[in-house]
């Protein structure tokens, strides 16, 4: 892996600055979701993060990050409070452009600078891959702001699939997880060696198709296939369908909302619009179960799975330390999610840029997240 590419930095900046394309004020101020900032927010954001982690972590220079810092770092204003204190789009986009000379003379000086954050190439990085992750928060957003529309962009109508999955068997054995790459986050470190009994796991993820064969069986309706949180849960909120499916004029079938500029999904492509609860309950009606983490990884690592990278895949595991874990460069990246409340997603999804596709790459999201682009691919105990 290359740890930085040429311009790579100049593009992710390009990317973030052309998500407020398309979109009035108002819209770009609205909050799309409720765990979701307004997009003006976001690109915000991650200008600020750099200068931040450069200009005053490793120079020393606040001149940019003082008047900013209680709206763009996150635990000092709360979503619902940002919209108003933003500014407009044409000037935030200025203010970025002006943060692009400021922050390259700053990495020319870095060269010469001898800084713990600045070892190995280790902060450009760092930072890449924070532009790559809001990126796709910001898809997100869209793509939330689409299920908005009306009428929303809609596909052509799902056809249902059998729920029968190929498969591919792992016997026994260990798998390396973890890294000592310095492009990774402190939640992939260090190495650790887990074993693993034999299992199967299916070649490609469980597709839309596939899932209307659960919503047709009565699956949402049906307590047998969830656990008690899970089943609170979709009852509570009336969780009847994937969150961005859209039922057909006649109401005896359903279409994908998208974002114009989101690919294109058919009855065969990966299904993403659901929680790990709903995950799980439609394993257990497949007769499966999610792969945990390690099964996941070591299934990767052997090059056997097809399309990874088109949707996160829930792990049925909780997001947790590696032995030795060691928190860096901030305490806040990791170390409050190791909560017991968040459940790991491996792989990537087709809005994913490539700074963060790597096997050993772990996000982790709330069981109830389903905007989060989030499918699942299913394993069997042997």
């Amino acid at each position: 892996m290359t740890a930085n590419p040429p311009d790579r930095l100049t593009t992710l900046r390009d990317l973030s600055r052309a998500m407020l394309d398309g979109y009035d004020e108002t819209t770009l101020r609205r909050q799309p979701h409720p765990a979701l900032s307004p997009l003006l927010w976001h690109v915000g954001h991650v200008f600020f993060v750099e200068n931040y982690w450069l200009a005053e972590q490793v120079f020393g220079d606040t001149r940019v990050t003082d008047p900013w810092r209680t709206l763009y770092f996150p635990e000092l204003c709360a979503k619902g409070e940002r919209s108003a204190r933003l500014p407009g789009p044409a000037e935030m986009v200025a203010w970025t452009r002006e943060l692009d000379a400021v922050n390259d003379t700053y990495w020319q000086r870095a060269q010469q600078q001898t800084h713990d954050l600045l070892a190995d190439g280790y902060l450009r990085a760092f930072i890449r891959q924070h532009y790559a992750q809001h990126i796709e928060t910001m898809r997100m957003a869209r793509a939330q702001l689409a299920l908005g529309e009306t009428p929303p962009a809609l596909t052509d109508v799902i056809s249902p699939r059998p729920s029968v999955a190929d498969r591919i068997t792992l016997p026994a054995g260990t798998v390396v997880m973890g890294t000592t790459d310095i492009v990774a986050y402190d939640n992939e470190r260090p190495t650790v060696e887990r074993s693993f009994e034999p299992f199967d796991i299916a070649r490609r993820p469980v597709d839309n198709g596939q899932w209307l064969g659960f919503i047709n069986d009565d699956g949402y309706h049906d307590s047998r296939w969830w656990d008690a949180a899970g089943w609170a849960w979709r009852t509570r909120h009336a969780i009847t369908h994937p969150q961005h499916w859209q039922p057909t004029r006649d109401g005896h079938g359903w279409h994908l909302a998208r974002a114009d500029d989101a690919p294109v999904e058919t009855t065969d492509s990966p299904v993403h619009g659901i929680g790990w609860h709903e995950a799980r309950a439609y394993a257990r009606w497949a007769g499966a179960r999610l792969p945990t983490e390690v099964e996941w990884e070591a299934a990767a690592r052997s090059g056997r799975l097809e399309h990874v990278g088109q949707v996160w895949e829930w792990c049925d595991n909780a997001f947790a330390p590696y032995p030795g874990f060691q928190a860096f460069p901030y305490d806040e990246y990791s170390m409050p999610w190791f909560d017991g409340k968040h459940f790991v997603a491996r792989g990537a999804s087709r809005a994913t840029e490539a700074d963060i596709r790597r096997p050993g790459f772990r996000n982790f999201y709330p069981p109830t997240h389903r905007h989060v682009f989030a499918g699942l691919r299913l394993a069997w105990s042997t």
